[in-house]
């Protein structure tokens, strides 16, 4: 498909089917809530098989707000919903929030009569041979523009201080959302990645779809052909172990953004919406974007000889611990067991020293006073040679 220029916003880039001039406009809107710091609304969404749609949404602004607001776009995953309780966490931490359905449902969880495709593997991968358009990922990502242009609009928040975060399939959507919507400022994709053809979980979905329609899925849906165009502030948060976005494709996705980029990648996290909004690292990211809030650690430089590996950091608030996490399982990343043990911490520099330089996978960690950790890219050490991570580690 031949790619569209964007014509909103700063920066260029590949825009797949989408209208993004038409879709950077605010759209119609009503309130299903009169009042109400959380308040419910429906707002136009893409047209589906022939009929013109409606998306649900939760939004929610700061009590007391006084001038404008920062905003944050909230994406859930695969069995979620407009979740009221995430919208009512960030307007408490100073936010204007807006959590949208993305399963064609309404307040009540049922089925809107007037509702985009629902959330199903069926509507996400074999609808692609129904048409573009006919498919979740092209309603899904249209939904969340849409969501954003009406946040911007609205007249207590700073349009030029939104952010997007994402859990699971959320992720995944705030993965193309953050190189296709320039006018995002940071964005915290949780979970979800790209290049999904290339891992065992998702393959099986692809078997199913025609050659044509797997690779028409992939130049329009895969977030690695969005990625590139990425250049905000990103923060990537993942287990170890997480049963839908392995390390190999994860790293892989993150690679490609042009932005600075923070890794979060931890032991046992484990893969759920409130896991996943959880995580203290995110809300301290964006206030360090949009509110001048001090960042988090940064690692500078990652080396390693041999058995003995190194980093440099650079960090707003003392370091309270810091780890080396190996594994020297093969295979399924999903089943692979993680040893921890502590790296020496000495002024900027952590140091630690590895079982083994031969089939080895590892990665460091940081955690500062605030209890709030940050990761190293993680570097396979095969029996014959290693696939080294770029030596700038997580930022760049």
């Amino acid at each position: 498909m031949v790619a569209l220029l964007l014509a909103v916003g700063c920066g260029a880039g590949y825009t797949g089917p989408w209208d993004m001039r038409e879709l950077s406009k605010a759209p119609a809107f009503e309130w299903a809530d009169k009042t109400g710091l959380v308040r419910g609304l429906y707002y136009a969404g893409e047209p589906y098989q022939g009929h013109s749609t409606r998306v649900f949404a939760y939004y929610g602004v700061p009590e007391g707000v006084k001038g404008k607001a920062p905003g944050i776009v909230l994406v859930h995953g695969g069995g979620g919903k407009a979740f009221k309780e995430w919208a009512d966490m960030w307007a408490k931490r100073g936010y204007a929030a807006i959590a949208m359905d993305l399963a064609g449902c309404g307040p009540d969880e049922k089925r809107l009569p007037d509702g985009g495709p629902d959330q199903g593997h069926p509507q996400k991968f074999d609808d692609i041979a129904k048409g573009v358009k006919e498919a979740w990922p092209y309603h899904a990502v249209a939904a969340v523009v849409r969501a954003h242009s009406l946040l911007r609009a609205m007249p207590e928040v700073d349009p030029q201080r939104t952010g997007i975060t994402g859990i699971s399939w959320g992720g995944y959507l705030t993965c193309i959302l953050a190189g296709l919507d320039p006018r995002f400022k940071v964005a915290v994709p949780v979970y979800g990645c790209g290049f999904l053809r290339e891992d065992e979980r998702w393959a099986t979905m692809f078997k199913r779809l025609s050659e044509q329609d797997r690779q028409l899925w992939d130049d329009n849906f895969d977030p690695s052909r969005y990625l590139p165009s990425c250049t905000i502030p990103t923060l990537w948060l993942n287990g170890t172990n997480d049963l839908a976005f392995p390390p190999d494709i994860y790293q892989k996705s993150y690679r490609l953004v042009r932005g600075p980029r923070t890794l979060c990648v931890t032991a046992g996290m484990l893969h759920s919406h409130p896991h996943g909004w959880a995580p203290k690292e995110i809300g301290i990211f964006v206030d360090s974007i949009l509110r001048g809030g001090k960042p988090l650690t940064r690692f500078e430089k990652i080396d390693r000889r041999g058995r003995q590996v190194a980093a440099m950091l650079q960090a707003s608030v003392p370091l309270k611990q810091a780890a080396l996490l190996t594994t020297t399982d093969t295979g399924d990343w999903k089943q692979r067991k993680w040893q921890s043990v502590p790296a020496k911490i000495e002024g900027n520099r952590i140091t630690a020293e590895l079982p083994t330089d031969k089939g080895i996978a590892w990665f460091l960690t940081a955690t500062d006073d605030r209890n709030v950790t940050v990761s190293t890219e993680h570097e396979v050490i095969g029996q014959f040679g290693s696939t080294q991570p770029n030596r700038k580690g997580v930022a760049r």
